[in-house]
């Protein structure tokens, strides 16, 4: 069996693009499941699976989080990785999508994990908004937040790779007010839009031809999309890469590893399934690190 992707809500499974992506496990947080719940689980999935990859996004309520971490340690296994993922929650859920892509793949359980970090890079993730009054996760600038109490006012925000934002014209337009469209990948991508309490068309009438996109998907808003973006008022985004060979070969171009702590494969400098970083710290440091504890 495939290397099992779990998440903590069940909006961060988008549908399968084909009939060889498999879906995702969904974990039930500490309001819905007890810790002796959560134990068989997290059981019954490493029986079936072997490996279990969890997205952690950085959102997640502490309590949520602590109880992944919990069961991990109860288990006393080496075979659960929890990731954590500073995507916004439509750039999670592509993510997770991805990884689904890859668990059929002939990729052991430890380069799966250590990819999520890779493929985040190529993950395109921002909103069309109606207001940044509130908005803490992109710099926002004083005339921003002044031209927010206008109640036609529009934000064109990328919040990753790169933070970027831009208040569109009155048509629709991104550069009235001297601002630019969000900078597009440089590589073939399909985008995935989600509405909110936006009712506009710009992501696919204009962001979309602008970055040449190759196919655009409409699904439902994530749950917490409306807390990160700070307002309900929003169309979310995230443009990726759609195809599991392009996948593929990326991941597989990159040189695998074994981690000097775990025996793991991994790709990239940091170990997916007990993060330790591929290289040894310096003398100096571990010594540090070791007087200070």
């Amino acid at each position: 069996m495939p290397t099992a992707i779990a998440v903590t809500s069940a909006d961060l499974v988008l549908p399968a693009p084909d009939r060889h992506t498999p879906g995702a496990a969904v974990l039930r947080p500490p309001g819905e499941a007890d810790l002796e719940g959560a134990l068989a689980e997290t059981s019954a999935l490493l029986d079936r699976h072997g490996h279990l990859v969890v997205v952690v996004p950085s959102w997640l309520p502490a309590a949520t989080s602590r109880r992944l971490h919990t069961v991990r340690a109860i288990l006393e296994t080496d075979r659960i990785a929890l990731l954590d993922i500073d995507l916004p929650p439509l750039g999670t859920a592509v993510l997770v999508r991805q990884l689904r892509q890859l668990s059929v793949c002939d990729f052991s359980p430890g380069v799966i994990a250590s990819a999520a970090r890779l493929l985040s890079h190529y993950i395109y993730a921002g909103a069309l908004l109606g207001t940044v009054a509130k908005l803490d996760r992109v710099p926002v600038g004083l005339k921003a937040h002044a031209r927010s109490w206008s109640p036609s006012a529009q934000f064109a925000v990328l919040a990753h790779p790169s933070a970027h934002l831009a208040k569109l014209g009155s048509s629709g337009a991104a550069g009235a007010h001297g601002g630019v469209l969000p900078p597009g990948p440089g590589f073939a991508t399909h985008l995935t839009f989600a509405r909110g309490q936006l009712s506009s068309d710009w992501v696919t009438a204009e962001l979309a031809p602008a970055w040449q996109v190759q196919g655009v998907m409409e699904n439902p808003l994530p749950d917490d999309s409306p807390l990160w973006w700070a307002t309900q008022k929003l169309v979310e985004f995230a443009a990726a890469i759609p195809d599991p060979a392009v996948l593929y070969q990326l991941v597989s171009s990159v040189r695998r590893e074994e981690c000097r702590w775990c025996g793991f494969e991994l790709i990239g400098d940091r170990c997916g399934f007990c993060s330790a970083p591929l290289a040894a710290p310096p003398p100096e440091a571990a010594a540090r690190s070791r007087s200070s504890s």
